[in-house]
């Protein structure tokens, strides 16, 4: 199943890929449905690089949970398709970090420090879309996208926050 979820998701990154830049690199000027597309695909590649890194190195509770949010990013990501075809855009190509690079090494893959560290890697990337989609919602420019980041927020905040409690319990 892990590798349906990964094969679903390199093709999608692959019609569609993106990174940040646009969520990064927009100063104060509020981020366009453009931005908003090309920082989600780079979320999504980034769960998908954590499943990767997990079918490698995790133990059986991260590697479940990789495989669930690998899952729910293939559904985003289809939903974003969507709009992105709807509207003509056109998200930017950029590289995409190395998840496992900040990872545990494989011999303490079942240990509390890797768990720890797969927890704590997700959370600047959480905040960092909930930032993103928080920004757009106050001047969006495409009645879907806004609709989809509407629905999107409230669960991107509650995987952060079970992120930020399972890493404090290990």
């Amino acid at each position: 199943m892990r590798i349906l979820v990964a094969i679903i998701l390199a093709f999608i990154s692959t019609a569609a890929p993106a990174d940040n830049s646009g969520e990064r690199g927009l100063g104060d000027r509020a981020p366009r449905a453009i931005d908003v597309i090309s920082g989600l695909y780079d979320f999504s590649r980034f769960q998908q690089g954590l499943l990767e890194s997990t079918d490698l190195k995790g133990n059986a509770e991260v590697r479940n949970l990789a495989a669930l949010r690998a899952e729910e990013a293939a559904k985003r990501d289809k939903t974003l398709k969507q709009i992105q075809e709807a509207i003509g855009a056109e998200p930017r190509i950029g590289k995409t970090t190395a998840v496992s690079a900040g990872l545990v090494e494989p011999e303490t893959s079942d240990g509390p420090t890797f768990v720890r560290t797969f927890y704590a890697s997700q959370i600047p990337e959480y905040e960092s879309a909930i930032a993103l989609l928080e920004r757009y919602l106050k001047a969006p420019d495409n009645t879907a996208l806004a609709a989809f980041a509407r629905e999107q927020l409230p669960l991107l905040r509650a995987q952060v926050k079970d992120a930020e409690r399972t890493m404090a319990d290990k």
